[in-house]
């Protein structure tokens, strides 16, 4: 549901009925994670997607049905090899698809509105609905927020309110998305219930340092990625609004100074473009000190090299070395900003999904892995 944040938040400011279908679940090889999700509202309007294609028809019928009898529903879709005509992913895969309806006075619409709005607005949250009890209880939902406060109910005892609340705020410190097994008094215990947890978390960062002609393309596909991007330069001259209008921050400091004073965390992804040493060595020597997702360089191997030897000189151990990703960027071919921007993104995407950067054809490797910061899957 949180997938659809920022349409789903509107439909509710609105006053719109609508039924929302969500991928709970994911076996094998599917298009979606868990969090996607198909929403319909009472005209018939559809946003969003489950499969990319595969079971849209089907869910959208079922997301119709809910509207009609207020009915949650959990349904699987699968590919059948004996049933070439029945609803599937051609894929092979396997997804769990709960269907929500929200009228427009039905029970908890104000707790779903406060997580869509929260959601919609970059701030943290997280939801956790009842996707597999009791039928009376399935669709449930409540609303965590990250002091550990929640709203709404799932139907049960305090303690399984408290139990659940306990368990999404776990989730949302990391962002994951995915599923936990509680029995009905809120005692961990599988074979209870099952809550599906969706983490809304403010977008991740990127810091680019340089204000280069190569930043600018940069700062581009870190948006397009869904990134909080900042640049940093020293130089007023280059660090400009007018150089980089998509950037979310433009900060005037040195590199190393501002990176020591600026908030980061497990997601962020730190680009060092300055390309001059005595931008590079007190920076990186920060960086590589640092818990975050990703910290890479611009350079040629030439100037990799050199830049190992005096970092190895103010005493960055081999082990910090070792998460340095220089020469920045997948092997493209790139020359342009605008490719070498692309070879650096999907650097990015592919250290932060487990992916090798090699072409899947011939590969016969997984084209989907579940990895650490999604849990069984999640948000950013």
């Amino acid at each position: 549901m949180l997938d659809l944040a920022e349409e789903l938040n509107r439909w509710m400011e609105e006053g719109r009925a609508f039924a929302v279908a969500s991928v709970v679940a994911v076996r094998g090889s599917a298009p979606r994670s868990p969090g996607a999700a198909l929403a319909v509202d009472s005209a018939g309007t559809a946003i969003g997607s489950v499969s990319g294609g595969c079971v849209e028809g089907a869910v959208y019928d079922l997301c119709v049905q809910a509207l009609q009898d207020g009915t949650t529903v959990l349904q699987q879709f699968g590919y059948s090899d004996e049933d070439a005509f029945a609803v599937g992913l051609t894929c092979g895969g396997v997804l769990d698809v709960l269907v929500t309806p929200v009228g427009t006075d039905a029970a908890g619409r104000a707790h779903l509105a406060a997580a869509l709005s929260a959601a919609a607005r970059g701030e943290g949250a997280a939801l956790a609905r009842v996707a597999r009890g009791p039928d009376e209880l399935l669709g449930r939902a409540l609303l965590v927020h990250p002091d550990g406060s929640y709203g709404g109910g799932l139907g049960g005892h305090e303690e399984l309110d408290r139990a659940a609340a306990a368990a999404a705020g776990a989730m949302l410190d990391t962002g994951r998305t995915g599923t936990v097994d509680l029995s009905e008094d809120g005692l961990h215990c599988p074979g209870g219930l099952t809550l599906f947890v969706e983490s809304s978390l403010p977008p991740p960062r990127m810091i680019v340092f340089g204000a280069i002609d190569f930043a600018s393309a940069l700062v581009r596909a870190g948006k397009f990625l869904g990134y909080h991007v900042t640049v940093c330069d020293a130089r007023p001259v280059f660090a400009t609004r007018a150089r980089f209008p998509e950037a979310d921050e433009i900060v005037i400091d040195w590199p190393h100074r501002y990176l020591r004073g600026t908030a980061t965390d497990g997601r962020t992804a730190l680009c060092v473009l300055t390309h001059d040493p005595k931008f590079d060595i007190p920076l990186l020597e920060e960086a590589l000190r640092l818990p975050v997702a990703f910290v890479g360089a611009m350079g040629s191997r030439r100037t990799h090299a050199d830049r190992e030897r005096r970092l190895r000189a103010v005493g960055v151990s081999e082990q910090q070395l070792a998460r340095l990703r220089s020469p920045i960027g997948l092997d493209l071919g790139a020359r342009t900003p605008e490719e070498t921007a692309l070879s650096i993104a999907a650097e990015i995407v592919a250290a932060r999904r487990g992916g090798t950067g090699s072409p899947l054809t011939g590969s016969g490797t997984p084209i989907h892995r579940d990895t650490p910061g999604r849990g069984a899957a999640a948000a950013a």
